[in-house]
């Protein structure tokens, strides 16, 4: 009976060795999954690329000689304005200034729609172009650290304005926590800033 129980007891501490040793090989493997993910924030690489600043200051001068234009105009409207009160309603030179007036007019209204929609063009052409860039570079460092996957992440900036910006916040902030993951998004900066010439082309 003793030599029974003795035996067994043996037999279950080999089972509980078995597994104490079978767990601890596992342990290793369960963490390699984390340690292969990778996180980017792509607002913060479009917002900090040294290209942007430079898009930027490019973007303010182009939209300030529009400002000046449309000033001008607005100028030259209101001249012709103080002029055409000063004629006779009907006469030759009423008339003409009144035509040139309308002639200012329509100008200044195409002018403000041209250029919100040149502003429009401009920003949205800018944000494809250097996002496609950081797509292209995120398989590249991702390939390079041996990285399975990469996530976007960017934290959203409160006080959220408005109801529509709030949804729009919530249905594009997906990472909530990363921690453990690979923040790839300083090495996308660095890339970007390699290319920066050929970005501001």
């Amino acid at each position: 009976m003793k030599i029974k129980t003795v035996v067994l007891g043996c037999l279950m501490g080999v089972v509980v060795l078995f597994f104490v040793h079978e767990f601890s090989l596992a342990q290793p493997n369960a963490g390699n999954p984390s340690s292969r993910i990778g996180l980017v924030s792509v607002t913060r690489a479009l917002r900090d690329c040294k290209a942007t600043a430079t898009f930027g200051a490019k973007r303010n001068a182009e939209n300030s000689q529009m400002e000046a234009d449309e000033k001008a105009l607005t100028a030259d409207i209101q001249t012709l304005t103080g002029t055409l009160r000063a004629l006779v309603p009907g006469s030759s030179d009423y008339m003409t200034q009144y035509r040139q007036l309308l002639q200012k007019q329509g100008e200044l209204k195409a002018s403000q729609e041209f250029n919100t929609s040149q502003r429009g063009l401009r920003e949205r052409s800018w944000a494809e172009k250097v996002y496609k860039e950081v797509i292209r570079i995120t398989k590249e460092v991702a390939a390079k650290k041996g990285l399975d996957l990469v996530l976007e992440r960017s934290e959203p900036t409160f006080p959220i304005q408005g109801a529509d910006q709030l949804m729009m916040t919530l249905s594009t902030h997906k990472v909530l926590y990363g921690g453990g993951c690979a923040d790839i998004t300083d090495d996308v900066i660095a890339e970007l800033d390699k290319i920066e010439s050929e970005l501001i082309k």
